[in-house]
């Protein structure tokens, strides 16, 4: 998504340079759940981490690598390696996340999340081997 956006405000009588800002990432705004709660996670992936068992989260997820390596699946999509200054997002509700584990071996990768959640319900609900199983046919080769 190409958009121009304005960051910064000039100010009058300023002896400083002003703030510089890069977009990263720009998505169309997903559904939302009502009465969102959002967060921000710091998340670190000790080295060879696996990360979480395949989940779901109750709304869409935003999210920045700061240091590392992740190896990211969404149902659907083939996985993929969201590498240092990258971003990635996720939709939420019915999609399941199958990866979110470090692809480096021997440094820890760090990565920050905004999510938009369901008060009340788990950040991350676990999908069951069951499940997994009758969805097969949703998740996309694997290399």
């Amino acid at each position: 998504m190409t958009m121009k956006h304005s960051h910064h405000i000039e100010v009058a009588n300023s002896s400083t340079p002003p703030p510089e800002f890069e977009v990263v990432s720009s998505v169309p705004t997903p559904p939302l759940p009502d009465s969102s709660e959002v967060m921000t996670l710091l998340v670190k992936l000790p080295p060879g981490s696996a990360g979480n068992p395949p989940h779901r989260h109750t709304g869409p997820a935003f999210g920045y690598v700061v240091q590392g390596e992740m190896v990211f699946e969404l149902e659907g999509e083939p996985e993929r390696v969201v590498h240092t200054g990258e971003t990635f997002w996720e939709p939420g509700g019915d999609v399941i996340h199958y990866q979110d584990g470090n692809n480096l071996t021997d440094v820890e990768t760090r990565f920050v999340v905004t999510m938009f959640c369901v008060p009340g319900q788990p950040m991350l609900i676990p999908v069951s081997p069951d499940e997994l199983e009758q969805r097969r046919s949703r998740r996309a080769p694997r290399p």
